[in-house]
């Protein structure tokens, strides 16, 4: 007969970084940011916390990986054919959802560079393609990118009056239109 610690020890030796992200992930939509800790996510995982501190590191760096694996998930591909607007529209739209599905703000701000230029890559190889330069693809690229992310911040953090009615979508779609026309614009 096998004892429990010896199958405790094999379980905690399988974990991967990628296992540990994913249960901290399932602690956050269940139980929100602040309930985010390497217990909780031990648990969920039903070991002791030390693997955790020896996939991942620190609480930091465990809330940095998530935040990676939120920016860097979000890759959308283009279309064949596709005019860089209409991609940039569709992109602009698609990071705004995958960032509304993440329950807690404070988590999008972790998000280091890496996985964001990840995200970004599609966009800046289509103004690429469309005669953009270099440094203005990814100029435009950052504004677009930073656009979404400010605009949607501010979407979850605000609260209404009972009186107030915004179509948040509606105002999004504005904006965003807004930027891509002003892009489109002749070149300077």
């Amino acid at each position: 007969m096998v004892s429990t610690s010896k199958l405790d020890r094999a379980a905690a030796a399988a974990i991967t970084a990628d296992d540990v992200v994913d249960a901290a992930l399932t602690v956050l939509i269940t139980e929100g940011l602040d309930k985010v800790n390497m217990r909780k996510v031990a648990a969920e995982l039903g070991v002791s916390p030390i693997p955790l501190y020896n996939r991942i590191g620190n609480k930091d760096a465990l809330l940095d990986a998530m935040a990676a694996r939120i920016a860097s998930e979000f890759v959308l591909p283009v279309e064949e054919g596709e005019h860089w607007t209409d991609y940039a529209r569709r992109w602009c739209h698609g990071l705004r959802e995958r960032l509304l599905a993440v329950p807690d703000n404070r988590l999008l701000l972790r998000a280091g560079r890496e996985s964001m230029v990840a995200a970004a890559d599609p966009l800046i190889a289509i103004l690429r393609a469309s005669s953009f330069e270099r440094s203005a693809a990814i100029q435009t690229a950052r504004l677009l990118m930073w656009s979404v992310i400010g605009h949607t911040i501010v979407e979850m953090g605000h609260t209404r009056a009972a009186t107030e009615v915004i179509d948040t979508d509606e105002l999004f779609a504005t904006h965003v239109n807004l930027l891509i026309n002003g892009l489109d614009s002749p070149r300077t």
